[in-house]
């Protein structure tokens, strides 16, 4: 049977609002270049990915060629699925389908949000939106995708939002809760909860794919799937975020080789320890444990796996992808430095695309998946490979003191950003002053606020037309900020602060 066709029977193709029909045009390829042509799709070309490239030169990825591969190893799996066996594609199709233009669209989409300077930016926007802004819900950068999708930018059949079909919609929620949805649900113990959500029960998710005000919209879109289970993913959203962990674990380490960030020896160094002494390692307590000392930190890694993912995590397949990793990564291509040559090109082209084909073909499809999983994951062996893949790259690369610190001078702007903008929208003698986009924007977020309210009053406390203003306004300077490159994070913040003279060039489109 040909299951190519039975996708998407619910409604997965329908949009917000109807359109005239294009003849001979797929609605999910309208929904693929609409996200492409965005101005939030060609802006992450200037976004840090992990370090950045003033720092390394064009070998190292950002956000928009990390999403591209994304987007390549999605399709790659997607249509794996469709050559699979009978069984494995009659399950598929039970379960809603996984159009590979769909995936393809949802990896487009799904670093749409992410502010500039990477993942501490991201982390620092949240903080000054929760502690300077107020904001309940703060920001997150798989929420602030959602909101550009289905409220900032526009189209020809919508001046809010792209107008996708809830399929692409649906397959960009990778979290799909708002922050707040786990404070009324009871405690689990983690190994019991969705990954993302944190503590759990009587807390605010960690990773969440909504903001309060497009929490209906959610609900809408995952309606047209019941037969995905609450907080579970769609198939292609899950194929999507496989793709992602497999171009994060893979793609970002070639860039830190290239880059001269992996250092043979380090890596060598922990690995090989923890493979010669597992034993003596895992009978010290935890609190002697000492991330100076090498091979301990590879112990507390599998520690927290074991803990944390215990329906899949196993001692002898972990203990095998360390192996394989340190033969492959570091005897092989760290073994050899990077000169810059033909010669080193080819090894690092050969390393990844041997891990990449590798861990694409490792799928399995469930029907009732473990709530730490998804409907499509990696195979047993392939998910132990990204665990450590990514242990590599959190070690001794993310945890860098050099790293850290340029980091840190980073988060100073985002905040300060955010106390510049807020300061000058309390301002009653200036604020009409400040920039157009801005002020059209603090307009729409406080009509949400508003609906909000009428659909939901509980949903804002102590909720007044000055508390739905400030709200409004917290939420658009977010988002405002949100939509800068790296580049023009720092310049805005030098016209803020008083320490740039370069007033047109600079501000020119803000």
């Amino acid at each position: 049977m040909d299951y190519r066709n039975t996708t998407h029977q619910s409604g997965g193709r329908e949009r917000s609002i109807d359109e005239d029909s294009r003849p001979g045009e797929d609605e999910f390829r309208v929904d693929i270049e609409r996200i492409r042509f965005s101005p939030y799709f060609s802006r992450l070309s200037a976004v840090t990915q992990v370090i950045p490239q003033a720092g390394a030169g064009t070998v190292v990825h950002n956000r928009l060629t990390h999403t591209l591969k994304v987007s390549a190893v999605a399709r790659s799996i997607a249509i794996g699925l469709r050559t699979a066996d009978e069984p494995t594609r009659a399950l598929v199709a039970e379960l809603g389908g996984c159009d590979p233009v769909v995936v393809q669209a949802a990896a487009a989409a799904h670093d749409l949000g992410h502010p500039p300077f990477g993942h501490l930016g991201e982390q620092e926007l949240d903080r000054a939106a929760r502690n300077i802004l107020g904001l309940p819900d703060g920001f997150e950068g798989n929420a602030q995708s959602f909101r550009i999708l289905t409220a900032l930018d526009s189209c020809d059949a919508s001046p809010r939002g792209l107008n996708l079909t809830r399929a692409v919609r649906a397959a960009v929620l990778k979290y799909p809760w708002t922050r707040n949805a786990w404070r009324t649900l009871a405690p689990r113990p983690p190994e019991l909860l969705p990954r993302g959500v944190g503590i759990g029960g009587g807390s605010p998710a960690l990773k969440f794919s909504a903001y309060d005000i497009e929490s209906a919209e959610m609900a809408d879109v995952l309606s047209v799937f019941p037969q995905i289970a609450e907080h579970q993913q769609t198939l292609e959203c899950s194929v999507m975020d496989i793709a992602d962990d497999i171009a994060y674990a893979v793609h970002d380490l070639d860039d830190f080789y290239r880059a001269g960030v992996l250092q043979y020896s380090l890596v060598s160094t922990e690995l090989r320890r923890w493979l010669d002494a597992a034993s003596e390692l895992a009978a010290l307590d935890a609190r002697d444990l000492d991330r100076r000392l090498p091979g301990h930190e590879l112990e507390r890694a599998w520690r927290r796996v074991a803990a944390k993912d215990p329906w899949i995590s196993d001692a002898q397949a972990f203990r095998a992808s360390v192996q394989r990793v340190d033969n492959d990564l570091v005897e092989g291509l760290l073994s050899l430095p990077y000169d810059g040559g033909l010669d080193a090109d080819r090894t690092v082209t050969a390393f990844t695309r041997r891990w990449i084909d590798r861990l694409q073909g490792s799928i399995a499809v469930e029907k009732n998946p473990q709530i730490r999983s998804g409907h499509v994951r990696l195979a047993d062996e392939a998910w132990h490979d990204v665990v450590v893949l990514k242990f590599v790259h959190e070690r001794f690369v993310l945890e860098r003191s050099d790293l850290a610190l340029y980091q840190r001078g980073q988060t100073r702007i985002i905040k300060s950003l955010a106390e510049g903008l807020s300061a000058w929208l309390d301002d009653p003698q200036d604020s009409a002053r400040a920039p157009r986009r801005l002020l059209d924007s603090v307009e729409a977020a406080t009509a949400e606020y508003q609906q909000l309210f009428i659909q939901s009053p509980n949903s804002i406390p102590n909720a007044s037309g000055s508390e739905i203003r400030r709200l409004g306004r917290s939420r658009a300077i977010v988002d405002y900020i949100a939509s800068f490159t790296d580049a023009q994070a720092v310049s805005v913040n030098a016209l803020l602060t008083g320490s740039s003279e370069s007033i047109w060039e600079v501000g020119r489109g803000l």
